[in-house]
């Protein structure tokens, strides 16, 4: 049986301790379900993934995600972190359009590669964004939610795609910055809706990236994550629909994390398919061999 390895990366950046810690195990297609949440719960990351084979035609690798509480779908940065731990450790190689296919909950998902080495980025299709019906009881909480937030001009939306998030403009980049969210009401409007929570995007002037994103992911106890790649997918999707002749219509640059001093960078493509691509950097900062009970 093939030895079971742990990497520790970061990913959407480009250097170690910015962007967004990942956990990934490989080899251990012996552990059972149980066996992966507790060392998910042990590592206490935001998610930590499990590399395993595939079990679908057309696959590269299967890929299960955990949160240190529970298994999810999707996520936009276990699935980056991921495919640069099965590129590096060899698992699977890019077939002859640079792309890897990662099977998982979610379905047949495409890896791009791009570049080698530092300069190397990788992007992943997420799944196709609709927008959702609300509830009448979701306004009051949706308002509870983002109080003291000055609110953009594009009204905020339920959206799912993978995950199921709120989104909300805000009206520039210094007042999402600054602003201080009540948690607890955030974590009131995840549980109510069955979403992850409240993600907040503003434009930016700033001309090294072109949104700056927060998002707070109450609903699985999270305060505030770091670099959120499926987040960032809805909201590139929702600007396509939305704004179709926008600026932001094709695809843009993200800032993300740095209030909690991460400052992750990502990039949202969208393709003529009208499909999302959201990728960046990863940066490998711990890999050696795991003994697990």
């Amino acid at each position: 049986m093939r030895a079971i390895r742990f990497h520790q990366v970061d990913v959407f950046t480009d250097r170690a301790g910015g962007g967004n810690p990942l956990g990934v195990v490989i080899g251990a297609e012996a552990w059972s379900s149980l066996d992966m949440q507790r060392f998910a719960a042990w590592t206490d990351l935001v998610e930590t993934t499990f590399v395993l084979a595939p079990t679908r035609a057309g696959a590269d690798y299967r890929l299960r995600i955990f949160t240190p509480t529970r298994e999810i779908a999707f996520a936009g940065h276990p699935s980056i972190g991921s495919a640069h731990v099965v590129l590096d450790s060899g698992f699977a190689l890019p077939g002859q359009h640079g792309v890897l296919v990662q099977e998982c909950q979610a379905g047949l998902l495409p890896v791009r590669v791009e570049a080698e080495g530092a300069s190397r980025r990788l992007f992943v299709r997420v799944p196709g964004a609709r927008v959702l019906a609300t509830e009448p009881r979701h306004a009051d909480l949706l308002e509870s939610a983002v109080a003291g937030l000055p609110l953009g001009r594009l009204p905020p939306a339920f959206v799912e795609g993978g995950r199921r998030w709120w989104l909300a403009e805000c009206r520039d980049e210094a007042s999402l910055r600054s602003w201080r969210p009540d948690h607890a009401r955030i974590k009131a409007l995840a549980d109510a809706s069955d979403s992850l929570g409240l993600c907040v995007f503003a434009r930016s002037v700033d001309g090294a990236f072109d949104l700056v994103v927060r998002a707070f992911p109450a609903g699985v106890g999270i305060v505030e994550d770091p670099a959120s790649g499926a987040a960032n997918g809805l909201i590139a999707a929702y600007l396509h629909g939305v704004e179709p002749d926008g600026p932001l219509a094709q695809g843009y640059s993200v800032s993300q994390g740095r209030e909690l001093g991460r400052d992750a960078r990502l990039i949202a493509r969208i393709d003529a398919e009208h499909e999302v691509w959201i990728g960046g950097g990863t940066v490998t900062v711990i890999a050696g061999d795991l003994t697990w009970p």
